[in-house]
């Protein structure tokens, strides 16, 4: 018969690996938070830290967070509130098509609000699905038709898209379905779509960009009047 071939023990070079210094983590997990401004969960701190060349986990993540009493701030709730006006008769003709592989030919449209110790403010904006970014925007204190319409100029005059091939898409807030808003796009040969009632998914990309918008960076201050939040905005 046969014998197998034995390796010695001894013949392999084998070394330990070493776990990082759970202080040196737990020193840049603390930096990490604070660079992001407290919005980073256990999954994206597990990201950033292991970007940083820590070999680590998501399990060891959360129990280093917790440790250091590193809580990731939580978006507040959203309600969606549904009035019984008459329903507008403005198809949703972007269907959900979030991917474009064109700039200037899909834009998507939204209101958000924030609070100053003066009252509340207004943020609309405008973001291109080909490119992701926010190309206009505008702010007030009052959330109206003019809001809306001054953000769709502004990018309008930034961006000079061919606005006969441009379809802008928002939900069914009153500032949309304005006669100041519904002219603007007439006069500019801008396709309109709505979402459907109550169906915030339809525009879940412009909801998207709030939710992060506020989750981490504006719910950490705390502003005074309008001027500065249009400061931190501009920022």
């Amino acid at each position: 018969m046969c014998r197998l071939f034995e390796i010695p023990v001894s013949s392999y070079d084998y070394q330990p690996v070493e776990k990082p210094d759970e202080q040196a983590i737990i020193e840049k997990l603390n930096q990490l938070h604070k660079d992001h401004f407290e919005s980073y969960g256990r999954r994206r701190m597990t990201i950033a830290l292991q970007n940083a060349e820590f070999n680590i986990c998501v399990f060891r993540t959360a129990r280093l967070m917790a440790e250091a009493g590193a809580v990731a701030k939580r978006p507040k709730k959203s309600y969606y509130y549904v009035s019984v006006q008459e329903k507008p008769n403005i198809p949703n003709l972007l269907n959900r098509e979030f991917t474009q592989p064109d700039s200037g030919t899909h834009w998507v449209g939204g209101i958000t609000y924030i609070r100053s110790h003066q009252g509340w403010n207004y943020l609309a904006t405008v973001l291109d699905l080909g490119t992701r970014e926010i190309v206009g925007y505008a702010l007030s204190r009052t959330p109206d038709a003019r809001l809306v319409k001054q953000a769709l100029i502004n990018a309008i005059q930034m961006k000079q898209p061919n606005t006969k091939k441009l379809l802008f898409h928002s939900d069914q807030g009153v500032q949309y379905c304005a006669n100041l808003f519904k002219e603007t796009l007439a006069l500019h040969g801008i396709t309109q779509s709505m979402s459907r009632r109550g169906n915030c998914h339809d525009n879940s990309v412009q909801e998207r960009f709030f939710r992060n918008l506020k989750t981490e960076y504006l719910n950490g201050m705390n502003f005074i009047n309008h001027s500065s939040i249009v400061t931190a905005v501009e920022k």
